[in-house]
């Protein structure tokens, strides 16, 4: 079958065209149907972590700060070690539901219910992105992987420089901060989150590529993986934009 996928790049930074560059002679090689039960795998054990730091969130508040450096580190690992994916996304997946659980709580406290408004948001954007894909509505072509490689790289700078001027100087940058209701800060939100939407079209895509190509079989986690990350960065920036338009009642 002819590889339509092999000059593309991808949005995510987990799951760049090296990702599936990886020979296998055995028969037990990634598929589609593998990675999304993988992906469907994770999620639970995300849901399941949240839930748990979500009702002992005395307990936990003093763990989501360790628990977002341990996944950095981890993250870091795993791109460069992708054959430990079946150990380390597990993993990942308990301490990101840490994180996401005690997030979900603070946000649930200010505005009651903006949590099951988000996930029921996440999912339908996840199922619209995936029936724009598979009918090709969007073709994740190879400009339109390197423009949401592009945008999603700056985000995260902007990211970095509001975590540094929070934790220096006291204050993070207006146009991020949930209580900030202006136009523009919403904009921002609303551009954020068209961004991690398409970065799902991509990874789907890749997903497709390493199935094609015949990956090893613990290539299944490491695509569960890059998935996981995208849905957990749409949750929260949709949690950040309902909060933001919340503070304006």
């Amino acid at each position: 079958m002819k590889n339509n996928h092999l000059s593309y790049r991808s949005g995510n930074p987990v799951l760049t065209s090296n990702a599936f560059n990886i020979s296998s002679d055995s028969s037990d090689v990634m598929t589609i149907n593998g990675t999304v039960n993988k992906t469907f795998l994770s999620l639970c054990i995300v849901i399941l972590s949240g839930y748990y730091s979500w009702i002992n969130i005395s307990l936990t508040n003093s763990l989501i700060f360790p628990a977002i450096i341990v996944c950095a580190i981890l993250g870091f690992v795993l791109v460069s070690r992708k054959h430990l994916s079946p150990i380390i996304v597990p993993i990942y997946a308990v301490l990101t539901g840490v994180f996401v659980g005690g997030i979900s709580n603070m946000y649930n406290n200010l505005y009651d219910g903006i949590v099951i408004t988000a996930i029921s948001y996440t999912l339908s954007i996840l199922f619209v992105m995936l029936t724009l894909y598979r009918t090709g509505i969007i073709k994740p072509t190879e400009n339109f992987k390197l423009g949401v490689a592009s945008a999603t790289g700056g985000i995260f700078i902007l990211y970095l420089v509001n975590w540094v001027m929070s934790y220096f100087f006291g204050t993070g940058m207006a146009i991020m901060s949930v209580n900030n209701a202006s136009i523009y800060s919403i904009g921002f939100s609303l551009f954020v989150i068209v961004i991690a939407a398409l970065n799902l079209v991509v990874d789907f895509d890749f997903i497709e590529e390493g199935s094609e190509k015949g990956a090893p079989k613990y290539m299944e986690w490491y695509g569960a993986f890059g998935l996981m990350v995208t849905l957990v960065w749409l949750y929260i920036e949709i949690l950040r934009l309902l909060a933001k338009m919340n503070s304006r009642k």
